[in-house]
């Protein structure tokens, strides 16, 4: 089974040369995209074991935070983007600080209810486009655009930002901060009884999963060049292939059903798969 990785590498990188076409090169790009999102929340959800179910708000502060740069400031959207991790870390801090400190699924009803609000607020708001949303530049000026015609450069830019991702996940998981997490989620009691600072590192686990989610939302605008409210969850192999399964059904239901039948299987595909492996894809049982 050593021969996996490796050939999994191999695949990934030649993808674009094997699987040639828009519709198939932007598959791909997507796929990447859905794994990196799947993979920032498994640092929280999977590692620390604390269920967000709200990281919506994450990836659209990184998706708005370029195009809002460009149709205001006229910047190139690419300065938006550290803009867009510095709004989620805010709110990262925001939420995990007063939830953390409490026990039970507060931080979970917590980052519902930032959700919604955060989504309310946008769509209400004339800064950030309200219901109409913001659209990037329409024609590439410089290349700090990142305005491609092609998926191609997104889908090798998405394969970097989800190598880095998953290197500081590996890093972690076999530091200190791994070993914390993985004792707060197997009980945070008895991890606190030992000394773990569960509430600070449950906030560090909250504001890394953050940074790395809003930085999706981030290239997730640069590629489609718009965002609007309403465009905008274990272990890293089991993140990675739950983007991967979800990211190819979504894109094939689309193209062989059409739009409106590609949430209806999507959604199915989720109930099936609660229903079939409620411990996840790379459970142990």
């Amino acid at each position: 089974m050593r021969w996996l990785g490796p050939a999994g590498a191999v695949l990934l990188i030649l993808y674009p040369f094997i699987f040639t076409g828009p519709f198939y090169e932007r598959m791909g790009a997507d796929l990447l995209l859905a794994a990196i999102a799947a993979s920032a929340w498994n640092i929280v959800g999977g590692y620390a074991g604390q269920i967000s179910v709200g990281h919506a708000m994450f990836f659209g502060a990184g998706a708005y935070a370029p195009l809002l740069v460009y149709t205001r400031w006229q910047l190139p959207p690419l300065a938006g983007v550290p803009l867009g991790i510095a709004v989620s870390l805010v709110m990262a801090v925001v939420i995990g600080m007063p939830s953390f400190r409490l026990r039970g699924h507060y931080f979970s009803m917590a980052t519902i209810a930032a959700a919604e609000l955060v989504r309310i607020v946008v769509g209400n708001w004339d800064f950030v486009g309200a219901a109409i949303g913001l659209m990037g530049p329409p024609v590439a000026r410089t290349v700090l655009d990142l305005s491609f015609r092609s998926a191609v450069p997104y889908y090798y830019l998405f394969l970097v930002v989800l190598i880095v991702l998953l290197g500081t996940t590996w890093l972690l998981e076999r530091g200190r901060m791994g070993y914390y997490w993985r004792a707060i989620q197997a009980g945070e009691r008895a991890a606190r009884s030992l000394g773990v600072p569960a509430p600070r590192y449950k906030l560090y686990a909250l504001m890394l999963s953050a940074a790395f989610t809003s930085l999706a939302g981030s290239l997730y605008a640069l590629m489609v060049g718009f965002i609007d409210p309403e465009s905008g969850f274990g272990s890293v192999p089991g993140a990675l292939a739950a983007g991967l399964i979800i990211g190819v059904i979504q894109s094939l239901s689309a193209y062989w059903f059409g739009p409106v039948y590609k949430d209806v299987i999507v959604y199915a595909l989720f109930v099936a798969i609660l229903w079939i492996r409620p411990q996840g894809l790379m459970g142990k049982v």
